[in-house]
């Protein structure tokens, strides 16, 4: 018996979209590569050894209640609980909401039941359950998110702004998955190229060229999945001074990535004024740096610095444990 508290808390990074995502030539691998933002998604597990099930709240996050039943019984503790899941990443958008919440789920019952479960552990009962972002590791990663498998770490940049237009509606990312073909194969061979360049150019800090690879992996993907903001963001990133575009490949958002410099706060309110007729929404975005990690870029994930909305969850829960 594992078990040292009654609940446990877990916290987990979004991503913003994808800075690239595509097939391999070889075997028909899909990767993408993380763009790690601060938003998040918390959890809280409370231990009730009278149940023998978890239940899960909200309830239709079924694959939380999964993951949740698994970990109890692989550490050998008997009885059910809890789980309570809060966060600001809204589903179906391309944040990487539902990994965030499996991922902040498995750290609240490693924290309830004493264990140390790392990013390789938890990517493994992971596996079982659906695909993933790859938002159990810290800084900016490539992975295999159909295998649930990193693939490699890249590292960290500088913090970045996104201002990212929301068109409406929710994608079902599994099933947007099912439903798309393989690209042609010179198009495959250009992700293995832009992959490897890409990789270069976040360990060397590379903005300029960062920024140019993840519009070109938006530019391929809107040839085959139009979207009709995708011109006029374009423009307006090259008006204001952008480092390029990002988009969520399997989601609602297209982001322009600003640079947090001198001019920073101008070019965001020069971008937010030009998206401001836009149908839909524009909300701004916060990338993760290495700073944003508790202690640096050895952590297992930016647990301790998200936010108020932990704070706020830890109140309620100490308002009153569920029955």
């Amino acid at each position: 018996m594992y078990l040292r508290k009654v609940t446990g808390f877990g916290t987990a990074n979004g991503t913003f979209g994808e800075l690239l995502q595509g097939v391999l030539p070889e075997d028909e691998r899909h990767f993408l590569v993380t763009l790690p933002i601060a938003g998040w998604a918390h959890a809280a597990f409370h231990y009730l050894p009278d149940r023998p099930e978890v239940e899960v709240r909200p309830a239709h996050k079924t694959k939380a209640r999964r993951l949740a039943m698994r970990l109890l019984r692989t550490y050998g503790i008997s009885g059910g609980g809890v789980v309570e899941l809060g966060g600001a990443l809204p589903e179906g958008k391309g944040l990487a909401s539902s990994s965030a919440d499996l991922v902040a789920t498995a750290r609240a019952i490693a924290d309830a039941i004493g264990i140390s479960l790392d990013a390789a552990a938890i990517e493994g009962f992971l596996r079982d359950v659906e695909p993933s972002d790859g938002v159990m590791y810290p800084g900016i990663v490539s992975y295999h998110h159909r295998e649930v498998r990193l693939r490699e770490k890249l590292g960290f940049l500088p913090p970045l702004t996104i201002v990212a237009h929301d068109l409406g509606g929710m994608v079902d990312t599994i099933r947007f998955n099912r439903s798309t073909a393989l690209p042609p194969m010179r198009v495959r061979h250009e992700y293995r190229a832009l992959l490897a360049e890409m990789a270069t150019a976040v360990r060397a800090g590379d903005l300029i060229t960062v920024g140019r690879i993840a519009t070109r992996s938006a530019e391929l993907h809107v040839h085959r999945h139009p979207r009709a903001d995708f011109a006029q963001l374009r423009q307006v990133c090259r008006e204001v001074g952008g480092l390029g575009l990002a988009i969520a490949h399997s989601g609602t958002y297209l982001g322009i990535l600003l640079g947090e410099h001198r001019e920073g706060e101008e070019r965001t309110a020069a971008a937010l004024a030009r998206c401001a007729d836009l149908p839909g929404k524009v909300r701004v975005f916060r990338t993760l740096g290495a700073a944003d990690y508790p202690t640096g870029p050895a952590t297992a994930g930016p647990a301790s610095r998200c936010g108020e909305g932990l704070t706020e969850l830890r109140e309620q829960v100490r308002e009153g444990t569920p029955t």
